[in-house]
């Protein structure tokens, strides 16, 4: 398992700080807001702004604020139109990074970009460059302690459409094609499986391990990507043990 899927769970709880809040609300509505463009404001015919709904429920986002993003994005409602950017890159370790983001001023969003791979000892690459080794994934993170047997968890998840279930130390890791995602969960929710984390993420094919000094550098320009307004994910490559993972996130 990549230790990207760790670090999700450390930044769900610095997330849930009031400072941190009000920029995670404003991603959120964004991200709503273009994939109703994209896609149509159905939700459920919609898997990527279902997948957006569903994360902004998470974070407690109100539904009349989520329902005037779907309005805006399909045009019912006047907005301010976005589009989709990526940039690729390397933070130190050699760690490979996908930066996505939706902004409606390009030439301000990659010198930010830029700024925070040079400023943070990264390296800004040309398309295609870290792009490859990545697969869109459904990612479920379901903490063993709350978890029921393995046996039974892997019957759940294959039962739903799941790919795989792999051990990441204090979790299960239950990955799955991007169409079996929201099936997956519902199915797990269904059976009294609360999951601590789920989200259509990009699942590294390769990973590189970090040790202490390396696995801070590449989380201090990775932390810094995630905190630009126009930055909506950011995908890494690490692998980073859990003890160390704890104690520099």
């Amino acid at each position: 398992m990549s230790g990207h899927s760790k670090w999700s769970t450390i930044k769900r709880k610095i997330e849930a700080t009031d400072q941190k809040r009000g920029r995670m609300f404003g991603k959120l509505i964004r991200a709503i807001e273009v994939a109703a463009r994209e896609g149509g404001p159905s939700v459920e015919a919609n898997m990527t702004l279902a997948s957006a709904v569903d994360k902004a429920r998470e974070y407690s986002v109100p539904t009349d604020n989520i329902d005037r993003a779907i309005k805006r994005g399909s045009g019912e409602v006047e907005g301010t139109r976005y589009e989709e950017v990526v940039y690729e890159g390397y933070a130190p370790g050699g760690v490979a990074v996908l930066v996505e983001a939706l902004t409606d001023n390009r030439n301000r969003t990659g010198q930010e970009v830029r700024h925070a791979f040079t400023r943070l000892n990264g390296n800004l690459g040309d398309p295609g460059s870290t792009a490859w080794m990545f697969q869109r994934k459904g990612v479920i993170l379901v903490e063993k302690d709350s978890a029921p047997d393995e046996d039974r968890l892997l019957e759940l998840a294959l039962e739903a459409g799941a790919e795989d279930l792999n051990d990441s130390e204090s979790h299960w890791e239950i990955v799955t094609e991007p169409t079996a995602f929201r099936e997956v969960r519902r199915a797990l929710e269904e059976a009294g499986v609360k999951p601590e984390s789920a989200e259509l993420t990009m699942q590294p094919t390769v990973t590189v391990p970090l040790d202490g000094g390396q696995a801070r550098s590449a989380l201090t320009l990775i932390e810094a990507l995630e905190d630009l307004d126009d930055v909506q994910a950011v995908h890494a490559n690490f692998d980073i043990p859990e003890n160390v993972m704890a104690e520099v996130g």
